[in-house]
């Protein structure tokens, strides 16, 4: 069967010399044609198993309770370490990716997910969502997804390994209320992908909750050292 490459050049050929009807008509067939290749399987199947971590966060009861509304930010990353592909560092200085095997979604949404759902779920705070669900957030909390990594650092089995930079943001003075840098790493059980994914989900476990809780007594240490509002 024609390539797609093959196909895109004999229509180009082919119209030239016709009118405009013409060309809409070669065009049309030739997504018939492309149409008909994908039904008939000419186009080879991913045979990739996607992993889809659902971690889980317990609220410490030293939580604070706060009555603010926290808006998370976009989350910044680089395009090798927010990728679906699943990274693996078999030597330092070297980063691969497993074969057939990815992630469900990029890091960074999983990321946000597990804070977003820790702080949902505790109970603790007036209110918290996306940027752009039109939450109006006396602080706003942003992150660099650093690593997220499978990590065999020397060692025989490798660790989940995630790094995070956050800095939390008070938006009527726009100031950094406070900042910090997170790591976690949690062993696989085994060099398996499915072992290396469920230590993937502890990890952003850990670190979900770590961040959380900071953000809570992060913020409302930061909300006390600011003047009385004034009276109306």
């Amino acid at each position: 069967m024609t390539t797609r490459a093959d196909m895109t050049t004999t229509a180009f050929h082919f119209a030239r010399p016709f009118a405009r009807h013409a060309r809409l008509a070669v065009a049309a067939g030739m997504m018939l044609a492309l149409a008909g290749c994908s039904i008939l399987g000419d186009k080879p199947k991913s045979n990739n198993t996607i992993f889809a971590p659902e971690p889980a966060v317990q609220a410490d009861p030293s939580w604070p309770k706060v009555d603010w509304q926290l808006v998370i930010a976009p989350p910044a990353a680089a395009r090798f370490v927010d990728s679906l592909r699943i990274a693996v560092r078999p030597t330092p200085g070297e980063v691969q990716v497993y074969r057939d095997a990815q992630w469900a979604r990029p890091p960074s949404d999983m990321l946000v997910d597990t804070v977003l759902r820790a702080l949902e779920d505790s109970g603790r705070i007036g209110g918290v969502a996306r940027q752009g669900m039109g939450v109006a957030g006396e602080y706003k909390l942003f992150f660099e997804v650093r690593r997220f990594e499978s990590d065999y650092a020397g060692g025989p089995v490798p660790s989940a390994t995630i790094e995070v930079s956050a800095k939390l943001l008070h938006v009527q003075q726009q100031k950094v209320a406070a900042s910090r840098v997170f790591t976690q790493s949690t062993p696989a059980a085994s060099t398996a992908v499915p072992d290396v994914a469920r230590a993937f989900e502890q990890s952003l476990s850990k670190i979900g909750g770590e961040i959380a809780g900071w953000t809570l007594v992060s913020g409302e240490a930061y909300r006390r050292t600011l003047p009385p509002p004034a009276a109306p």
